[in-house]
C-alpha cells in the first residue's frame, strides 16, 4: 500500500502520538485536498522529515496537525506513534509533512519556510515518496536537506533515487 495516498483518505486516529500504541500513525489532511486517485503522477509526492524526541512529540505533532488542517503546509502529514515499529533511534519518532510534487522546488521551499515560521528550527531532510516505496531509508535517501534554523534548500549531490 502506498502510505502517501493512504494519508489523504485514511480517517485520522484519535489520541496523541506518545500514548497511541494500537496504530502506527496519526494523520492530518489539508482542506480541499484533491482525490489522490485522480492524480496522474502519484510518484511525484515528496515529504519533509522531522525527527523529534518522544518527549517533544505531542507538542510538535499538534503544531503540524493544526497547520496542515489550516491549509498552511502541504496536502497531508503523519506522525509515528509509539505503536510504530520505527527502526531508527528508539527515543525519537518521525513527523512527515507531504508535498504534492518533489519536482516543484518552489512548493518544497514554501513548505519549508512555513515550517520555519511555525518555530521548527531543527535540521530537516526531504525525500521522495517513491524512495520510501522502494524501501530506501537512511541519511543518503534524501534529495534535499535544510540546515537547522535556515530556509536554505540544499540539493543532495548523492541521491540513489
Amino acid at each position: 500500500m502506498n502510505d502517501t495516498r493512504a494519508a489523504y483518505t485514511r480517517t485520522p486516529a484519535l489520541g496523541v502520538p506518545s500514548t497511541v500504541t494500537d496504530s502506527p500513525w496519526l494523520w492530518a489532511t489539508a482542506p480541499d485536498t484533491p482525490d489522490p486517485d485522480a492524480d496522474a503522477h502519484p510518484t511525484a509526492y515528496g515529504k519533509w522529515l522531522w525527527f523529534l524526541p518522544i518527549r517533544a512529540l505531542d507538542a510538535g505533532w499538534r503544531t503540524i496537525k493544526t497547520a496542515v488542517e489550516a491549509g498552511q503546509l502541504g496536502p497531508g502529514a503523519k506522525v509515528a506513534t509509539l505503536g510504530n515499529s520505527f527502526d531508527g533511534d528508539p527515543t525519537r519518532r518521525p513527523v512527515i509533512i507531504y508535498t504534492v510534487n518533489h519536482h516543484d522546488e518552489d512548493d518544497v521551499r514554501r513548505v519549508l519556510v512555513a515550517l520555519r515560521a511555525l518555530g521548527i528550527n531543527d535540521s530537516l531532510a526531504y525525500k521522495t515518496d517513491e524512495a520510501t516505496r522502494r524501501g530506501e531509508y537512511g541519511d543518503l535517501t534524501s534529495i534535499y536537506t535544510s540546515p537547522a534554523g535556515t530556509t536554505k534548500v540544499i540539493r543532495r549531490s548523492r541521491n540513489p533515487g
